[in-house]
C-alpha cells in the first residue's frame, strides 16, 4: 500500500523534480496549489516525464491563508512544504516576504500536527546560515549555524528565509512537539527545467546566455543540482535519523567569470551571446538603480559563500552531481525549451 505525501507550491522548480521522484518510488502524491486554474498545466509537465502525474490530486492552499490546509494534509503520511516566495526583485515592504514564508511555514505545521502528520520535511535555504555576519561569515558555513537576519549582508529574501526555519523548530518543539521536523537548505538551484515557467535561480544561465547581459560582475554562488536538492528531500522524509535535523544541499562555488567560462565551453554555438568582460562594482551598483533585479546581487559583490554537503553526504547517502555539471543541465533544457 502506497503513502500520501503532501507537497505544498506543486507548480515549483524543486516541488516538481520532488513529485516526479516520489512517484518513481511508489507514493501517492497531492500537491497544493495558489490556484486550480494551474491544475491541467502542472499535470501535462509532470506526465510528460512520468505517466502517473496524471492521478495527482491538488487543493487549493495559500501561505497566506488558512483556506484548505486542512483538506490539503488530511489522510498524509508525510508533508513535503517547499512553497515559498522567491521574487525576481526585492518587494518595497521585506514582510511581504516574511510574512508569508514564516506565517505560511506555520500554517502548514499546525494543520499537519492536527491531522496527525508523521514529519514535515520543510525546504529552507543557506539563506538560514551563512547571511548576517558580514566580513566576520564563517570560510565554510555548516548546519551548526544560523543567519543573523539583523546583520549587514541581508536581503528580504535572506531575512525570510531565517525568520521562517526558525519559527518551524520553535513550532516543533513547543506546541508542536511530536511531529517530526527535518530542513533541507539549499544553495542556488541549477538543473534541468521542466517547462518554460523557470524558476527564479534559473535567471542566472539566461543571463549569461541571452546576449543582454554586457559583461560579467564580481559575483558567485554555491550552486547544486534540483535532483540531488530533491533525492534529499526523499531522504530526509524516509530515514528515521533524519528527523530534528537540518541539511544543507550544495556542492560548488563558481564566480560567475568561472560561469561564463564553463557555458562557454559546453555550449560553443552560445560564445558570442556569452560575456567575456568583467564589470567593475561600481557599474553594478549603478546598474542596480535602475535594474532591480539586481539588487538581490549587490551585497554579494566580492564575497565567497561556500558550504559544507558533508552531513547530506554522510546521513542521507546523496552523491551530489557537481556545480558544473548542474549549470551545464540548466542550460541544456533551457536551450531545449527555447527559453534561450
Amino acid at each position: 500500500m502506497s503513502t500520501r505525501v503532501l507537497v505544498t507550491g506543486a507548480s515549483g522548480f524543486v516541488a516538481q523534480h520532488l513529485i516526479l521522484q516520489l512517484l518513481a518510488k511508489g507514493y501517492e502524491v497531492r500537491g497544493t496549489l495558489r490556484s486550480l486554474k494551474r491544475v491541467d498545466e502542472v499535470r501535462n509537465v509532470l506526465a510528460q516525464h512520468d505517466p502517473r502525474a496524471k492521478g495527482i490530486d491538488f487543493v487549493e492552499a495559500d501561505l497566506a491563508s488558512d483556506a484548505g490546509w486542512a483538506e490539503a494534509v488530511k489522510h498524509c503520511a508525510y508533508v513535503q512544504h517547499v512553497a515559498s516566495p522567491f521574487p525576481a526583485v526585492h518587494p518595497k515592504d521585506e514582510m511581504e516576504l516574511i510574512r508569508p514564508a514564516r506565517d505560511g511555514a506555520l500554517r502548514v505545521l499546525k494543520a499537519a500536527k492536527a491531522a496527525g502528520v508523521k514529519r514535515v520535511v520543510m525546504t529552507s535555504s543557506m539563506a538560514a546560515i551563512a547571511y548576517g555576519h558580514g566580513e566576520k561569515r564563517a570560510e565554510i558555513s555548516d548546519e551548526t549555524m544560523w543567519s543573523n537576519p539583523e546583520g549587514p549582508d541581508n536581503t528580504p529574501y535572506t531575512k525570510s528565509k531565517t525568520i521562517a526555519e526558525r519559527a518551524a523548530w520553535d513550532y516543533v518543539k513547543g506546541e508542536g512537539k511530536g511531529l517530526e521536523l527535518a530542513v533541507i537548505n539549499p544553495t542556488g538551484i541549477m538543473g534541468p527545467a521542466l517547462s518554460e515557467d523557470v524558476s527564479t535561480s534559473l535567471e542566472i544561465p539566461i543571463r549569461l546566455m541571452n546576449g543582454k547581459t554586457p559583461g560579467l560582475p564580481r559575483i558567485g554562488f554555491s550552486f547544486v543540482d534540483v535532483r540531488d536538492v530533491a533525492e534529499c528531500h526523499v531522504k530526509a522524509m524516509e530515514i528515521p535519523e533524519a528527523a530534528g535535523e537540518r541539511f544543507l544541499a550544495t556542492e560548488g562555488f563558481l564566480w560567475f567569470t568561472e560561469a561564463a567560462d564553463v557555458l562557454r565551453k559546453a555550449f560553443p554555438a552560445y560564445e558570442s551571446q556569452i560575456p567575456k568582460r568583467k564589470i567593475p562594482d561600481f557599474a553594478l551598483k549603478l546598474l542596480a538603480i535602475f535594474q532591480p533585479v539586481y539588487r538581490q546581487t549587490v551585497t554579494e559583490l566580492g564575497r565567497t559563500r561556500k558550504a559544507s554537503n558533508a552531513k547530506a553526504s554522510r546521513m542521507l547517502g546523496v552523491k551530489f552531481r557537481t556545480a558544473e555539471a548542474a549549470l551545464v543541465a540548466s542550460a541544456e533544457s533551457l536551450i531545449q525549451l527555447k527559453v534561450i
